[in-house]
């Protein structure tokens, strides 16, 4: 596969990966502004721009983080790359340029997703209700994401586009979390409260896991309980475990399909054993936020490898 089309294909999955999670941060926020106790470190809708390394593009802009200027920094403003507008339609164009690659079922569901947003972008935002939108987002995310499973050939295009998804669900997975312990917990003293137990709920109810980590654990809901279902539960769909498994998958089809390992592969498998000889204990030893914040780093160095290795247009 020429490396550009491989270069698509995997922007393709990251963009709408992209999309949906900050669909799932604006959810995060929302439902946590509506306990009137929640105090944080810093405001709940700060916390969002803190957690994505957004909140200096949007002070540029915007100024004080009020709640309806972030809602549309976060979902319609172009001038923001990570925004769900310009992620759609990112993805859309992506699409569109390697059109031979996809199936019809695939190109429709891009396809749609851009046209009802150029429709949602022309209604007065008194009409648009947040809550309306963040499903919407997540819908079109899952029908791209189904088309995708459903329709296309298990080949190397397949495996660019699982690599995007699992690169970007891992990175996001854990600054969700970092959200909520890191940002929005306001003391030491809080953990354990009503208020800690009513963040990590929402958190687990705006990512879709709600009721998998009850199926999962059961009882109360915890940090370490929460720490063991998003960080080293395979089970999980989102669990950074699950997600650097699915790397280690995709790049490995990858170096079959070529021939040879890559560094690229070695640093996914690397990353895969780091989470499967972690422990609860040790990571909240070394600090879940700090834990978090390197994960999200060697994501990074991973996501440079791959883009040196097959998507610069010279393989390596």
């Amino acid at each position: 596969m020429l490396s550009r089309t491989a270069d698509n294909l995997y922007w393709i999955a990251r963009y709408m990966e992209r999309a949906d999670t900050v669909a799932r941060l604006l959810e995060v926020g929302s439902r946590i502004t509506l306990l009137p106790s929640a105090h944080g470190y810093r405001s709940e809708w700060d916390s969002l721009l803190q957690a994505t390394g957004m909140a200096e593009s949007f002070a540029g802009k915007y100024g004080d983080p009020v709640q309806r200027n972030i809602e549309s920094f976060l979902f319609f403003d172009r001038d923001n790359p990570s925004s769900v507008a310009s992620c759609f339609t990112s993805a859309r164009e992506n699409g569109r340029i390697v059109r031979t690659a996809l199936t019809t079922q695939v190109w429709d569901a891009l396809n749609t997703a851009f046209q009802e947003l150029k429709v949602l972008e022309r209604l007065p935002r008194s009409e648009l209700e947040l809550s309306r939108l963040t499903e919407w987002v997540m819908r079109h995310a899952a029908m791209v994401r189904g088309s995708i499973d459903a329709t296309l050939l298990r080949n190397d295009g397949y495996n660019f586009l699982n690599i995007g998804y699992y690169l970007e669900r891992g990175d996001n997975t854990a600054r969700l979390m970092d959200v909520k312990y890191y940002v929005l917990l306001p003391r030491v003293d809080f953990v354990g409260s009503g208020l800690d137990n009513y963040q990590w709920t929402t958190l687990l109810r705006a990512m879709g896991a709600q009721r998998a980590f009850h199926w999962a654990y059961g009882g109360e809901v915890t940090a370490p309980k929460i720490a063991d279902f998003l960080i080293l539960n395979p089970q999980s769909p989102r669990s950074l475990a699950t997600c650097s498994a699915g790397l280690v998958n995709h790049m490995g089809r990858v170096a079959k399909a070529y021939g040879r390992d890559t560094a690229a592969q070695d640093k996914a498998r690397v990353l895969l054993a780091e989470i499967e000889g972690a422990t609860v204990e040790a990571i909240f030893e070394e600090g879940l936020h700090e834990y978090l914040t390197r994960f999200i780093a060697e994501v990074a160095t991973l996501a440079h490898a791959i883009h040196e290795t097959y998507l610069s247009g010279e393989m390596r």
